[in-house]
C-alpha cells in the first residue's frame, strides 16, 4: 500500500459482473465449499490424481494475487480468503491450465513474525504439492525503505530461497534472498517470472541483468511491488526500474505490480522498439481488504491474446450461504481496468531474442506421394513453360491477357514446401492479367478421377484486393462447360471445375461430378487479406470435403459426388473461364499446387 498516494481514497464499489458472474458463482456452489482440493503440479510433477497442466497446450493461465496485507494486520488475521483463492486455483488448475501463481508483495501489513507465519501457513496448500509460485517483499512486509540489502527479516525467514529449493520451477535467488526467478514450461516453450524486491539495490540490478543474460531466449514476466502508479503513469521508482532494467531487455514483455490503486495499465516502447505491457493490480481498497482477489492471465498463443479476468474465489465460496450486496458486486470485476484483452503477436514480439526458425524448403521427391498427377512450385519467375515436377507431363504455359504479366515473389506460406510464389495481377473491367494453362495433350486434361482426388493450393490476397475488380478469380480449375459435356443442370456456361474466391473472399469448389447433372459446391469462410492460406479439396470417390488450413469447412455437401466431368480441355492456374472464355484472372499470390488422384488424409497435406 502507498499511504501518501491520492488513490488511497476508497472508491465506490464497482458494478457486479452480471450474468457471467452469477453463472460462475452458481456453478461453484458445491465445489467451492470443498476444503481439500487437489492442486495440479507444474512441469513433470503430477497431483495425487495424476493430473497436471499441459506444458504443450497453446492455452494456459498465469494467476496473480496482489496486496493481501489487510488480512494479516496485527491481531486482525484472517487467512480464509487467501486459502479460498489458492483452493480455487487447485480446483481449476486442470481446466484452466494454470501453470504458475505470482504474489505481488505486501503479503502482510506490518511484516511481524506472527503475520508472516499466518500467510506462510496458507501457502503450504501449494507447498504440499510442490507447485510453482513466486512471492516478493512489499514495503509493508519489511517495514523499511531500504533496498534488498536490508538483511534478515521475518519475511525472508518464511519466504526465502529455502522455501522454494527443489521446486521444479525455481531457478534461483539473489545472494540476499529477496529476488528470485522461476522458469516453467507452457505453450511448448519456457517462460520466466522474475520476482523482484520492492527496492532493488545496485547488486539487485546486476543480479537481474545476469539472470536475463543467462536465459537469452526466454520470455519474461517481471513482477515487483511498485512500478505503475496509475493509467499511463509510472512512479519515480517505477521509472528508475524501467530505465535501468526493463527498457534494455527485450525479453521482458509484461510487468505486474501492486502497491497503488485502483488498477491501471501503461504501455511503453522499449529500446528494441517493442511494446511492453505494464499492469497495476491491487484490490486492498475494496470490500474485505480485497479478500485475496486474483487476476487470471489467460494466454492464447493461437489467437495472439492474453485475456485478463479478475475474480473473488472467497466470495464465490460464500455464495451458498447467501451474499450481501457488497459481496454480490465483488464476485467478478468487469470494468475496463479489471477485465480486458491484451493483443500480442507472440511470434513477432519474441522474434528479436527468440525467433522461430523458418521451416526449410522440402525437396520435390518428398512431395510426390503415391498418386501424384501434377505438382507445380514456383521458386523462380515463370518464363515460357512451367514444368510439372511430378514427371507426368502436365506442364503449364503462360497466357497473357491485354498485355498482362506474371510477377514473382520469395514470399510463401510458412508451411509451404517450395519457397516462392507467382504474383498474379489480374483485373476486370477491362480484363487484364496473365495466367497458366496446361499444355495441349496433358494427361490431366482428360482425367476424370473416378476413384477420388486431392487438389491443394496456397494463396495470399493483397491489401488492395477489391471485390468489384477481383472477385470470382480462379486458383485452380478446368475449362470446358457443362453444356459442352451435355450437363445442362444449373448454368450450362459455368466451367466443369473451379476452385475460386467469391466476392467475400470465400473459397468455393464448384464442379460437375460424373454422377450429377448439376453443380456440386463446397463453400469455405471468408479468408482475410495479407495472409497466406492453404486449401485442400478431397474426394474419396463418394463425397467431397473442402479444407481451409487443414480444417473442414461447414458447407460441405452430403450428396454423393463421383469424379470430375471432363471434355478433354486444359486446366488453369490463376484463371477462371466462363462460357468457354477467360473471364477473370487472379489478383494475388499463388504458391505450390498439387493434384493427387486419390483422397489424402489431412496429415499428408502439403502444409504438414
Amino acid at each position: 500500500m502507498c499511504t501518501s498516494h491520492a488513490h488511497e481514497q476508497c472508491e465506490a464499489a464497482q458494478a457486479g459482473a452480471g450474468r457471467r458472474g452469477f453463472l460462475r458463482a452458481t456453478a461453484l456452489l458445491g465445489a467451492a465449499a470443498t476444503a481439500s482440493v487437489a492442486l495440479p503440479a507444474v512441469t513433470a510433477e503430477a497431483t495425487p490424481s495424476g493430473r497436471r497442466p499441459d506444458p504443450d497446450s497453446r492455452r494456459f493461465t498465469l494467476a496473480v494475487m496482489p496486496d493481501t496485507q489487510y488480512l494479516f494486520d496485527g491481531p486482525s488475521i484472517d487467512k480464509a480468503p487467501v486459502e479460498a483463492s489458492l483452493r480455487y486455483l487447485l480446483e481449476h488448475g486442470r481446466d484452466e491450465n494454470i501453470v504458475f501463481l505470482s504474489h505481488l508483495g505486501d503479503l502482510t501489513q506490518n511484516g511481524t513474525k506472527a503475520e508472516v507465519a499466518a500467510i506462510s501457513e496458507a501457502f503450504t496448500l501449494l507447498d504440499r504439492r510442490r507447485v510453482g509460485y513466486s512471492v516478493l517483499a512489499g514495503n509493508h512486509d519489511v517495514r523499511s525503505s531500504t533496498t534488498d540489502q536490508r538483511g534478515a527479516s521475518p519475511y525472508l525467514d518464511a519466504f526465502g530461497p529455502g522455501r522454494f529449493a527443489g521446486r521444479p520451477s525455481f531457478g534461483g535467488a539473489s545472494p540476499d534472498g529477496y529476488n528470485t526467478f522461476h522458469v516453467f514450461r507452457a505453450g511448448g516453450r519456457e517462460w520466466m517470472v522474475l520476482a523482484l524486491d520492492w527496492r532493488l539495490s545496485p547488486q539487485g540490478y546486476a543480479w537481474a541483468a545476469d539472470v536475463l543474460a543467462r536465459h537469452p531466449k526466454t520470455p519474461v514476466v517481471l513482477t515487483t511491488h511498485e512500478l505503475v502508479v496509475a493509467d499511463d503513469a509510472l512512479s519515480a521508482y517505477g521509472q528508475q526500474l524501467w530505465d535501468r532494467l526493463i527498457k534494455d531487455h527485450d525479453q521482458i514483455f509484461l510487468t505486474l505490480n501492486g502497491h497503488y490503486w485502483p488498477a491501471g495499465r501503461a504501455t511503453r516502447r522499449n529500446a528494441a522498439g517493442n511494446d511492453v505491457h505494464l499492469h497495476l493490480t491491487n484490490y486492498q481498497n475494496r470490500y474485505f481488504g480485497g479478500a485475496a482477489m486474483i487476476r487470471l492471465y489467460r494466454f492464447d498463443l493461437d489467437r495472439n491474446v492474453i485475456d485478463v479476468e479478475t475474480v473473488s474465489p472467497w466470495v464465490l465460496g460464500r455464495a451458498a450461504k447467501g451474499l450481501n450486496e457488497l459481496e454480490r458486486q465483488e464476485i467478478e470485476l468487469s470494468g475496463d481496468a479489471d477485465r480486458f484483452t491484451v493483443d500480442i503477436d507472440f511470434t513477432a514480439r519474441f522474434a528479436g531474442f527468440a525467433p522461430v526458425p523458418a521451416r526449410p524448403a522440402r525437396p520435390v521427391p518428398r512431395m510426390l506421394v503415391p498418386g501424384t498427377m501434377a505438382y507445380w512450385r514456383f521458386e523462380s519467375p515463370a518464363a515460357g513453360t512451367v514444368r510439372d515436377l511430378s514427371g507426368r507431363g502436365n506442364d503449364l504455359d503462360v497466357v497473357t491477357v491485354a498485355g498482362g504479366s506474371l510477377g514473382w515473389s520469395a514470399d510463401h506460406h510458412p508451411d509451404q514446401p517450395g519457397h516462392g510464389s507467382l504474383e498474379f495481377q489480374g483485373y476486370k473491367s477491362p480484363l487484364k492479367g496473365a495466367y497458366l494453362r496446361t499444355v495441349e495433350g496433358a494427361p490431366l486434361n482428360s482425367a476424370t478421377f473416378e476413384d477420388g482426388y486431392t487438389i491443394e493450393a496456397f494463396y495470399r490476397l493483397p491489401a488492395d484486393w477489391d471485390a468489384s475488380h477481383h472477385a470470382w478469380s480462379g486458383l485452380v480449375g478446368q475449362t470446358g462447360t457443362g453444356g459442352a459435356a451435355g450437363k445442362t443442370g444449373d448454368d450450362p456456361d459455368e466451367p466443369l471445375a473451379t476452385l475460386s474466391l467469391s466476392n467475400d473472399r470465400e473459397p468455393q469448389w464448384a464442379m460437375r461430378p460424373l454422377n450429377q447433372e448439376g453443380i456440386a459446391t463446397n463453400w469455405g469462410q471468408q479468408t482475410p487479406l495479407e495472409t497466406w492460406w492453404h486449401l485442400a479439396v478431397v474426394n474419396d470417390g463418394r463425397h467431397t470435403t473442402l479444407y481451409v488450413e487443414g480444417c473442414p469447412v461447414v458447407r460441405n455437401p452430403k450428396a454423393r459426388a463421383v469424379g470430375i466431368t471432363s471434355v478433354g480441355l486444359p486446366w488453369l492456374l490463376g484463371g477462371y473461364a466462363y462460357g468457354g472464355r477467360i473471364d477473370q484472372v487472379l489478383h494475388g499470390r499463388l504458391g505450390d499446387v498439387r493434384i493427387v488422384e486419390r483422397a489424402l488424409p489431412v496429415t499428408a497435406f502439403m502444409n504438414h
